[in-house]
């Protein structure tokens, strides 16, 4: 009996080998470049040898120096293709074909639902439409006057801190979470909320960790799986922490405007007055949106509004502070459109600062918030030359892209001329892609880079970085975005107390 029962699962594990091997998908994926796949197992052994944070970021990095554009992974439920090529981008990013998002945006959905970064289909066309108004340019002037205010904020912070050498990730989150809350959700933080602000930076990054745990054991892609281990359960209680945070924060914002009777103001215009999260609220009371739609669309923007962007500003101060002639130049343009005052830099003067823009970009490049992003196909697509089987995870390489020595020449090196008009306009469209591309690409990108200009404009006048932690010191991690598994440091000098350059 116990021989039978050997030879019947020998026999359902070699038809299923052959199945998946050798049907159509399997004889596709079969002429992809790639590490050796195991028979029924396929790749899992070796996404377990970068099951580290670590490693599993330099994993992607390893597989590109091997295998060139593209390279395929395969295990039980599980195919994926990793690309680098921007002609590859293109075809997926700049269609509506291919604009279907499963894992790992699957992995986020216990924490943002279906919110417009994870959703499909109508319910995220309705959602996108519902919310471009939001980051209308006209809008976006109207926040100047908050990003100045937080900038200052964090001005103060620096200059009261005295300490000498600062964890630049802890500060600058901080500013960042503050400004998406007071423009997006009508919602200011005080000394009441601060604990209810280290639960949501603290559960942040539990989830994040449990994200990259999850990714390199194929087994725990499973829901069901996933529930019953270890970071399961810590993931569990992170979600509960980040969800009594924003939901605390809708009720506020009903309770404030029920009072000032905003909502039921017939004449108020709702395409470019309303902040976010009233618009979420006014479309529930049309019936357009359920509560549980408010709080996933909540969780999302604030997510993607203030951790990108705290990441952007950050990895800049950190490289700004080790290139000193590009700070010394960023500086001179300041002052050359400020003069020596304390005036707030107004819409014309942020778009004067040409130097400052090809510098954030050229950050951006080193060190994009989003790593890598990914497409679903649901037909065939030819990429590299391979023709690629629909239900294939096409993993978007956005570290390495921008990294490629053929676009950029000295990938390593800061040089912020690549984004002068002459030169970008020379490039692949899509070989510089920190804010996605193609109909999903970032919504708020123009938010966030108003915001980068004005925080790091400000610091800069106010300050002289000093480097502490350098470039070559930077060991990243898997995580929900770009992460250091170290602190990002650095000396704030006050220009008032030293000589001005």
């Amino acid at each position: 009996m116990i021989a039978l029962s050997v030879v019947l699962v020998v026999v359902v594990i070699t038809a299923l080998y052959f199945w998946t091997r050798f049907n159509y998908a399997g004889k596709l994926m079969a002429q992809i470049p790639g590490p050796t796949a195991l028979p029924i197992i396929g790749n899992t052994l070796t996404l377990l040898l970068y099951s580290t944070p670590e490693k599993l970021f330099m994993f992607p990095r390893i597989q590109f120096v091997k295998y060139g554009d593209i390279h395929k992974l395969e295990a039980p439920g599980f195919r994926a293709v990793g690309i680098y090529n921007p002609c590859d981008v293109e075809t997926l990013c700049a269609s509506t074909t291919f604009i279907q998002k499963e894992d790992p945006y699957n992995f986020l959905k216990p924490w943002l639902n279906e919110g417009l970064l994870t959703s499909n289909g109508q319910k995220w066309q309705e959602r996108r439409k519902l919310l471009t108004p939001v980051f209308h340019f006209n809008r976006l002037m109207k926040y100047l006057r908050i990003f100045h205010k937080h900038t200052d904020s964090l001005l103060r912070k620096i200059e009261e801190s005295g300490i000498e050498q600062t964890d630049v990730m802890t500060l600058v989150s901080n500013t960042t979470l503050n400004v998406m809350c007071e423009t997006s959700l009508g919602f200011s933080m005080n000394k009441e909320k601060e604990n209810g602000l280290l639960r949501y930076f603290k559960a942040l990054h539990v989830f994040g960790d449990c994200v990259a745990y999850r990714i390199s054991k194929i087994w725990l892609h499973s829901d069901f799986m996933f529930r019953f281990v270890k970071a399961g359960l810590s993931q569990k209680k992170a979600v509960q922490d980040l969800h009594a945070f924003t939901t605390n924060i809708i009720k506020e914002r009903k309770t404030c405007l029920k009072h000032e009777k905003i909502i039921d103001n017939v004449g108020y215009d709702q395409k470019n007055q309303l902040a976010l999260l009233d618009l979420l609220i006014r479309n529930e009371n049309k019936g357009k949106i359920d509560v549980e739609g408010i709080r996933e669309e909540v969780d999302t923007f604030l997510f993607e509004g203030h951790d990108t962007t705290s990441v952007a500003l950050s990895f800049m101060i950190v490289r700004i502070a080790n290139e000193p002639t590009c700070q010394n130049r960023i500086y001179e343009e300041i002052i050359n459109i400020l003069g020596d005052t304390n005036r707030e830099p107004t819409i014309e003067d942020l778009r004067n600062m040409k130097y400052l823009e090809c510098c954030i970009k050229e950050s951006m490049r080193l060190y994009p918030s989003v790593p890598f992003i990914a497409r679903f196909t649901t037909e065939d697509v030819k990429l590299s030359g391979y023709l690629v089987p629909a239900g294939t995870q096409c993993q978007i390489h956005i570290y390495d892209i921008h990294r490629r020595e053929d676009y950029y020449p000295e990938p390593e090196k800061f040089i912020p001329e690549r984004f002068t008009i002459q030169n970008s306009v020379k490039r692949h469209p899509y070989a510089y892609i920190p804010f996605s591309a193609g109909p999903r690409n970032c919504i708020g990108q123009k938010f966030a880079m108003m915001e980068m200009k004005i925080m790091m404009s400000g610091l800069l006048r106010r300050f002289r970085l000093e480097a502490v932690t350098k470039p070559e010191d930077i060991i990243f991690k898997a995580d929900l975005v770009l992460r250091s598994s170290k602190p990002l440091l650095v000396r704030f000098h006050s220009r008032q107390k030293t000589e001005k350059i």
